[in-house]
């Protein structure tokens, strides 16, 4: 906690976020911890939007979560299914009132009206769970129609499935705001491990030089800043209406994005 603090206050000095978002675990296993890291950093002064995932989770254990969120202040959420609790036997599932994350919207709404802010998640690349692209991009209709202000994206490398993704919106006639999810690269392990949970491409070129740089953790840091600095400033130029960093407390590499990306658009502009 003492480290998400001094990173709340960093990132708070440096960039000036509109928001820190503060993620939940499945079938509500961090429940407790979610809602004690969001009181403490609120304290902080800082600008909260928790995740509330729905998967496990019972309408009367939601809806104390949102009397706690309304009385602490908060009015953005981070609306998501989650993901699934691993299944020990028949007997020990984990059961819960809501299954996908357009039934959370929908029951969020019900309970609360436009009180909150409700993002949604958006997966450019696709969910790995879904049966193709165009469910996957149904899916995402739903929640929409449920209720949603705007989505943030999974992240990714390739931009044009960003681009693409947002074709599709304007076809459906969706115009919520879409936030391209931002991943640093700091570690080729972990990006990896990630990215195959997720679902979301590591394109070759990028794959091979991470590779490439095995043990060279200095130059894999430097050329990932390259890479991600490169692609936020193309997402800025399409028109994104702003880049939601997967920090993971840990600020550096994001303020170092950050910082390049200031001063090449103060050399733009010179």
């Amino acid at each position: 906690m003492e480290k998400l603090l001094r990173t709340q206050a960093s990132l708070t000095r440096i960039m000036q976020p509109d928001y820190f978002s503060v993620t939940f675990g499945a079938g509500g296993s961090t429940r407790d911890s979610t809602l004690e890291t969001v009181r403490q950093l609120k304290n902080a002064g800082a600008n909260v939007t928790p995740h509330i995932s729905c998967i496990g989770s019972s309408k009367t254990q939601l809806n104390e979560l949102l009397q706690h969120y309304q009385t602490m202040g908060i009015r953005h959420l981070v609306t998501l299914r989650g993901d699934k609790p691993r299944q020990i036997s028949e007997d020990n599932i984990i059961k819960g009132d809501f299954n996908y994350a357009s039934e959370l919207v929908q029951y969020i709404r019900q309970q609360t009206g436009d009180y909150f802010t409700l993002e949604v998640a958006a997966y450019p690349e696709y969910h790995p769970e879904s049966a193709s692209p165009q469910a996957d991009f149904e899916n995402f209709k739903r929640k929409v129609e449920s209720g949603a202000n705007g989505a943030i994206t999974q992240y990714f490398y390739n931009i044009d499935a960003y681009v693409h993704f947002m074709e599709k919106c304007q076809q459906a006639g969706i115009n919520i705001p879409v936030t391209p999810g931002i991943m640093p690269i700091s570690s080729y392990a972990n990006l990896t491990r990630f990215s195959d949970l997720c679902g979301a491409e590591i394109p070759r070129w990028i794959r091979k030089q991470l590779e490439a740089f095995a043990d060279d953790l200095d130059s894999l840091r430097a050329f990932g800043l390259d890479v991600v600095t490169e692609l936020c400033q193309q997402l800025l130029e399409l028109g994104a209406p702003g880049l939601h960093f997967y920090t993971l407390n840990q600020p550096e590499i994001t303020t170092a994005i950050w910082q390049c990306l200031s001063q090449k658009n103060s050399e733009d502009t010179e």
